[in-house]
Parts: structure tokens; sequence; C-alpha cells
């Protein structure tokens, strides 16, 4: 007996040391922490319980049979993140490089299936060279193994992807399947293609950094949702979020403790929306004077900067927030911004998350580039999201509500709930002066006679009164009662029961 305890604990040593002190000490020059550092940081204390420390590749080629270390590059098993259950993988640099082999997928795919067996996230910390090349087409079936799972825990557990370190080739699509992509600035990146390879057959020169570097992903492509300074502050946040979500599609959002009342007014917001209809202001001020203890945790910030959307809570249970940013584009839906909003929207509906939205939106954003980038599909899709969204949808348009717009964003017709106006709403096809040059093309050149058409029009359509003559708008409410007004719009909602036809899955406009 004392033989085989002497054996695991030399294996669990082993399995422990991961490549080498050399090289965790290279890792930690690189200003990275290891596998197992940063599941230290991620869990609660003592919480981590890990699987298949053993495991070994069983690749015979190359002088592979020469080189095994326990748990082959990568590090996995559940724990709890502020006393709630995950299950976690983190890959380790430090052997083969986090390479994935089939026995590396194998261990990726047995915490997925518990995952979904006991409904519960998954939270994966990638940080690996991409398939080993020694295993040649065995770890490409690993991979494809591990996309599955990826696609059948869609919607059914929250899937979070923390970009850690290299993540390239088909290694790339395993973190686009999931939920939420994270990363960590200057020494972590994505792409299908290397600098290299796009050199040869493109002859352009790039860096790692420039083809899929933090910045690059969450400024320009959107591909990642955040970027962040370092491992510490990265993990910090993620265990953050995960407070928001879920453990499953089958629980209703966490709740927690709030000291903020539901009734408690902000009379700050009465003057929020200034008096000229073309002058800008920061619906982040209106988030965070609504929203519980002003915590918001905004995902996408740097992408498609005209709409905002994030995770809040009010009196204590996790909403979704979807906002126009009249401070960019003037608030305009384009295509980023539709893409944007239509993944969160749908992400909120999965997993029974109320969506909250507020409302200044003077349409879509014209213009050649955007017809040809296909605003029409994109912008449906914003449109498809909020009409097939069957958990609470509850509105507030604080200024402008112009056009197809108006329609697409949680209007009352796709099945809002609860939909309220300031008194500065403004709910009509098209701006006044707009309007009344179509209306009275030809007719009307005296700018004084435009003028006063322009006051007639603004007068009967630019406020919030002819829509809740229609039914449109249930109620104009003062700006500094919305967070009382939403908070007893959710508590009303609390049962809501909503599904749609049967169906085996429906056809987005992608």
């Amino acid at each position: 007996m004392d033989d085989i305890i002497g054996r695991l604990e030399r294996m669990r040593a082993a399995a422990r040391a991961g490549g080498g002190e050399r090289r965790v000490q290279a890792q930690h020059a690189k200003g990275k922490l290891s596998a197992r550092e940063r599941l230290e940081l991620l869990l609660d204390d003592g919480s981590f319980e890990e699987y298949d420390m053993f495991v070994e590749h069983r690749c015979s080629d190359f002088g592979m049979e020469e080189q095994r270390v326990p748990g082959d590059g990568v590090v996995t098993g559940h724990g709890t993140i502020n006393g709630r259950p995950v299950f976690v993988f983190s890959q380790d640099f430090t052997v083969f490089g986090g390479s994935l082999s089939e026995a590396h997928a194998e261990k990726l795919c047995k915490v997925m299936d518990q995952a979904m067996k006991i409904g519960v996230p998954v939270i994966g910390l990638n940080d690996s060279g991409g398939a080993r090349i020694q295993e040649g087409v065995a770890s490409l079936a690993g991979y494809a193994e591990v996309f599955q799972r990826n696609v059948m825990a869609s919607g059914v557990i929250p899937q979070i992807s923390m970009v850690m370190g290299p993540c390239a080739g088909g290694a790339v699509y395993s973190p686009a399947m999931t939920d939420f992509i994270f990363m960590v600035k200057d020494s972590s990146y994505m792409f299908v293609t290397g600098p290299d390879v796009v050199k040869t057959v493109t002859h352009e020169t790039v860096t790692h950094e420039e083809l899929g570097g933090a910045l690059t992903h969450t400024q320009k492509s959107g591909v990642a949702d955040r970027a962040f300074d370092n491992d510490v502050e990265a993990l910090a946040s993620l265990r953050r979020m995960v407070d928001f979500l879920p453990l499953s599609n089958r629980q209703p959002p966490p709740t927690r403790p709030t000291a903020d009342p539901a009734e408690r007014m902000e009379s700050s917001l009465n003057t929020l929306v200034p008096p000229n209809p073309n002058q800008p202001y920061d619906i982040k001020e209106l988030i965070l004077k609504v929203v519980d203890e002003a915590d918001f945790f905004e995902i996408q910030p740097a992408y498609a900067r005209n709409i905002v959307v994030g995770f809040a809570r009010m009196e204590g249970s996790t909403v979704g927030v979807v906002a126009n940013q009249p401070m960019v584009l003037a608030g305009c839906l384009d295509i980023d911004s539709s893409r944007k909003a239509a993944r969160f929207v749908r992400f909120c509906d999965c997993f029974n998350i109320p969506i909250v939205t507020f409302v200044d939106v003077p349409g879509f954003l014209p213009g050649t580039a955007q017809e040809f980038g296909g605003i029409i599909k994109h912008g449906a899709k914003l449109l498809f999201a909020y009409a097939e969204a069957t958990v609470p949808k509850i509105t507030v348009i604080t200024r402008k509500a112009y056009g197809g717009a108006y329609d697409v964003m949680a209007s009352k017709h796709l099945r809002g709930d609860v939909n309220y106006a300031w008194p500065s709403a403004e709910i009509a096809v098209m701006g006044p002066k707009g309007a009344v040059e179509i209306i009275f093309r030809g007719s009307i050149s005296d700018p004084a006679a435009v003028e006063e058409k322009t006051e007639e029009y603004r007068s009967k359509f630019a406020n919030p009164f002819v829509a809740a003559s229609r039914g449109f708008i249930d109620d104009v409410i003062m700006p500094q009662n919305t967070r009382w007004r939403i908070c007893r719009s959710l508590r009303l909602l609390r049962d809501k029961k909503l599904e749609n036809p049967w169906k085996k899955h429906a056809n987005i406009p992608l």
C-alpha cells in the first residue's frame, strides 16, 4: 500500500508541475499565470475538484512515446464561483504548448458532457498552440468532438471562453460558438491563419497583435466581448460576470439582496434629455442611475458603440439592458450594432433573463456602405431576436423613435409587455423637417411656410401622445420614476408564460 501511495503522490506532483519550473517561469516572464494559478484565482478557495489528472496521450510517432506528462496539457474539473457550481478547463501552455491531442479533447468533452447532465456553466481558459501536429487527424477529430458539444450546449448552459494566450486555426471555432469571449491584452490572440500564411497568400505584412489581438477583436471585428489588462483582472471580472447568469436554461436568473430601494426617485433624469433634439447625451448615465447600485456589466463596450448592451440587476434580480447611445452616430442602428444587440437579446431569451430596452433611435444609418453590407438582413436579425423572445420585455422611449427602427427596438408590436415613454419622446415615421419636405415637396417653397408646417408636424407627432392614444405606449412616465416603474413591471411579469409555435428551430436571417 505504501508503494501505491508513494507512486500516487509522485504522479500527482508530476501533474501539478506541468511542463516544469523553467516553462512556468517563462509563462510568468510573459506576464501570464500558469493553468493552475488561473483556476485558483477564478474559483472559490478549496472548491476545485480535478478530473483526469493522470490522463496521458497515446501517440507513439515522432518520439512522442518518450514525452508523456500527466494531464496532457489541460487541467479539468469543477468548482464554485461565489458558491455557485461551474465546470472548468484550463489549458496548460507549458505542456506541449497546450496543444490539443485526442486525450486532451476527451478531457474537454467529459467536463462538457457532465455540465450538460447537471445543468451548470462551462468556462474555458484557452491557452493553446492548436492541434497537436504529431497526432494528425486524431487531433482534428478531437476538435470536432468539442465543436459538436459546443453546439449541443448552446442555449442550454452558459458557455464562456477566456482566451489567455494563443488560439489559432481550428482552435478558434470552439470559443466562437460559446456565448462570450474575453481576451487579455498583449498576451492573447485569435486568428484562423497566422501572419506567415497571410503574407504568403495575400502579401500583407501584419503582426500577431494586429491580426488577432485583443484590441482588434474587441474594437474592429467584434469577435471578442471584452479585453482586460492582465490575467488577474480578467479572472476577477469573469467571477463578477458569472454572478449575473443562471446556471442553465431551466433556472431563473440569480438574485441577491440589495439595499437599493425599488421606489428610489432619480430627479436628475428629468433634465437628462437636452431641449435641443439634435444634442446628444450619454445613455449610460440613465442606465447607471436606474439599475441596482449603479452596477452594470457592459458587453462589447468598445464595439458598435452606438448601442449599449450588458447585465444589471433590478431589485436584486438579473436583467439584460439594451440601449441606443445618442453619443455615437446619434444612436442610429447600423450593421454592427444590429448584430451586437441581436446576439445579446437571443442570449437573454435563452436563459430567462428579462430585457429592459431604452430607446433613442433616429433610424437606420443610411449610405451605400450599409446597403452593400446587407443592412436589410442584419437589421432584420435584431427585429427577429426581439420578436422571437418570450422573456419579459420592458421598453422605455426616452426621445426619438423614428421609422422602422421604432418597430425594431422592442415595440409593442413585437410583443413588448410594458412600453413606456418619457414626455420628451418623439414617435413618428421620421423627423419633422424631413417629413414636411416629403409631404409638401414642390408645393411649398417659402421658408416661413416650411417652418410653420414643421412645427405643425412636430406638435402632432413629435410627442408620445398619438402612440399612447392607440395603445402602443402603455403610459407616459416622468423620468425620475423610471426605476420604480420598471421594478413594478418586472414584479408583475415574474410569472409570465408565453410560448412560440412548435418548430424544429427558426430560420433567423443570418
